[in-house]
């Protein structure tokens, strides 16, 4: 196992290496294409190779294949017998009926996961139109106070909402301790819009999710070369995002020759992991992509090597 100092997921008792694993592609047929590109061979390779290497933290959602990456997840955290944290989150859909239905809806995650109680939930995303900060967070206050959740999160949300949930949760008595949100080389507006400042001083980690870019910062597509399917529609796979990314993607690759021979996922990692409070969480679809990623912990990059890369991408803070 790869040594790593641990850091606290905000002011919570939960303790991980500064690197977690996204699992959405654990069970999502339409968007990552499980069961036909991978399938649960692949996953479960990925899952033990992080574990062996030191990665203890694991997100998911309800929303991932429609509750198929919770059961896939919980499936392998239980097989394993790891000492994991795991973290999931909650969708306030239209027409639910906003915080009524959080924890029903906790019950069923933990159902699919088979657990009796999830170390960190989350509310995906604020939709004001559907309920309030005040009503999502009050009751995120009750699942606490239920003993079904260690912490508590959330996720997409901007800093201003941020204070208020924070607010919120602390008329309960309790803690905010993150938020998840896109950040990455590519993606640095967490810089400049707020969250990352709100984050430091409400004391809650910035869980990075996309931190890879979905594979544009490893230089793994191109114009001619994106992906199938409904992911392949994501902007970030336009003309004109892989061209400006490539050189970035060069960068990565000659700043990890320079310092130790590391892949450019693990020099795009380190960068995140260099930055304080910042968590990022990268996902894996088959055990070598998984190692590859695990192998962040245990080093850093130089002060030029990240003085480099925050270079080359200050136009996308």
């Amino acid at each position: 196992m790869t040594s790593d100092a641990t850091v606290a997921i905000g002011g919570s008792s939960l303790r991980v290496p500064s690197l977690g694993g996204g699992t959405w592609a654990w069970g999502d047929v339409r968007y990552w294409g499980y069961g036909e590109r991978h399938g649960s061979r692949d996953v479960l390779d990925a899952f033990m190779a992080s574990v062996e290497a030191g990665v203890t933290l694991y997100d998911t959602a309800e929303v991932y294949g429609h509750g198929a990456s919770e059961q896939v997840l919980g499936w392998l955290a239980r097989r394993s017998g790891a000492p994991v944290v795991l973290a999931t989150k909650f969708a306030p859909l239209r027409g639910r009926g906003g915080g009524r239905a959080l924890l029903p809806a906790l019950k069923n995650s933990l159902r699919r996961m088979g657990l009796a109680r999830i170390d960190l939930y989350q509310i995906h995303w604020a939709d004001f139109e559907e309920a309030s900060i005040d009503d999502l967070m009050a009751a995120l206050a009750d699942a606490v106070a239920e003993g079904l959740v260690t912490a508590v999160g959330v996720s997409n949300f901007s800093a201003t909402e941020m204070y208020e949930a924070h607010a919120a949760l602390a008329r309960r008595g309790v803690a905010l301790a993150s938020n998840q949100v896109r950040y990455n080389a590519l993606h640095r507006a967490p810089e400049t819009d707020g969250v990352l400042a709100a984050c430091r001083e409400l004391g809650a980690s910035l869980l990075a999710y996309s931190p890879l870019e979905q594979g544009v910062l490893l230089g793994s597509y191109g114009p001619a070369r994106t992906p199938t399917g409904p992911r392949g529609q994501a902007p970030w796979f336009a003309a004109e995002h892989l061209a400006a990314a490539a050189p970035v993607a060069a960068l990565l690759r000659a700043v990890g020759a320079a310092e130790g021979d590391h892949p450019p996922e693990q020099v795009a990692l380190n960068w995140l992991r260099a930055k304080p409070g910042v968590i990022p969480l990268a996902g894996a679809r088959t055990g070598e992509q998984a190692a590859r990623n695990a192998g962040a912990l245990g080093w850093t990059l130089s002060e030029s090597g990240l003085a480099r890369i925050d270079e080359a991408t200050t136009r996308w803070r």
